[in-house]
């Protein structure tokens, strides 16, 4: 990943020389808020009302997180209301850079700018850190609103329901601290986890991050042996948090990230539940996986050097699900 220091782009993928050979993943720094009318959300500022066509979303197909704010933005209404621009799936020495390909790739369609980094000195010019998608941009303003997929959802979940008339709600207020804690174990051990074992450059920290890592994978697969979702028969934010890991565990996190213990696929109920959420109306049209697997083998030199895309099992997320069939 690649970071402006005082203006000047530096290729930077992480930092794990001072931190005992252990990834660190960097915090977001634009955290407003869109609201029904305008008013301040939980952090940053107001002035964000939700609007039909204010607001663009800049995303990469590749990025679970980027996938969070694809899959609510699906199942929300939101694709006529939210425009949308994805970028190259390969992130070099450049960073997220808005080339066009023929698998998704559509350029920057409101400036034509060349980099991702670019959206983000468009906002401040004086801005230093790491350009990372999502990216949720106000037209109006010609500001970030925020790049913080997990503030980003739950804007989606609820600020336009009086727009779209969707008000399904997939952090309801009665589970919030349920939600809270699955969110919290599996974001540590396995959202990051799977990058805190492939980006490991020592034994410890690599031994460090897997274990856990597994570990909430049992847990998982246990917990989906007696429900159908992680809160048990209803879909929430921490099933479609969970969901953009799963789906990229075989094809790049099993070998690529040296999480290899177990594939998804000899986790009965796991593959089940990944493939009944797959197949929730609008979710499988947010999954390209051929942007997920060029992205992860050709743009990370450190851990593929030759960069040599592998050939890959052919996922099938479209079989039957059969989760009735695996919880009897």
């Amino acid at each position: 990943m690649g970071v402006l220091v005082d203006g000047e782009w530096r290729d930077q993928w992480y930092d794990t020389k001072s931190t005992g050979g252990k990834f660190q993943r960097s915090q977001a720094k634009f955290r407003n808020w869109i609201t029904a009318d305008g008013a301040p959300g939980p952090s940053g500022i107001g002035g964000f009302p939700a609007e039909s066509g204010r607001y663009h979303l800049y995303v990469s197909y590749a990025c679970p997180w980027a996938h969070r704010t694809l899959i609510f933005r699906a199942l929300k209404n939101l694709t006529d209301h939210i425009t949308l621009s994805v970028v190259h799936p390969d992130m070099l020495s450049d960073g997220w850079t808005f080339q066009t390909d023929d698998h998704g790739a559509t350029g920057d369609t409101l400036y034509g700018l060349p980099f991702a980094r670019d959206i983000y000195t468009k906002a401040d010019p004086t801005i230093s850190g790491r350009v990372t998608v999502p990216i949720l941009w106000d037209k109006t303003q010609e500001t970030i609103v925020n790049n913080e997929s997990a503030e980003i959802i739950r804007m989606f979940n609820s600020a336009f329901d009086g727009i779209t008339g969707n008000t399904d709600d997939y952090w309801p207020e009665a589970l919030r601290d349920d939600i809270a804690s699955v969110n919290d174990r599996i974001y540590d051990t396995l959202n990051n986890g799977v990058y805190k074992s492939g980006f490991a450059t020592t034994q410890d920290a690599y031994d460090d991050a897997v274990g856990p890592l597994f570990d909430t994978l049992d847990w998982l697969e246990d917990r989906l042996s007696t429900q159908r979702y992680l809160m048990g028969d209803r879909l929430t934010e921490a099933d479609w948090r969970l969901f953009p890991t799963l789906a990229r565990f075989d094809a790049v996190y099993h070998l690529h990230f040296k999480c290899n213990r177990k594939r998804l696929i000899d986790y009965p109920h796991l593959w089940a539940y990944t493939r009944d959420l797959y197949q929730t109306p609008g979710v499988s049209a947010t999954v390209n996986m051929k942007h997920v697997v060029r992205h992860y083998h050709y743009s990370h030199e450190s851990i593929n050097p030759h960069r040599i895309i592998p050939i890959n099992p052919v996922i099938d997320f479209d079989t039957p699900h059969g989760r009735d069939q695996v919880m009897a």
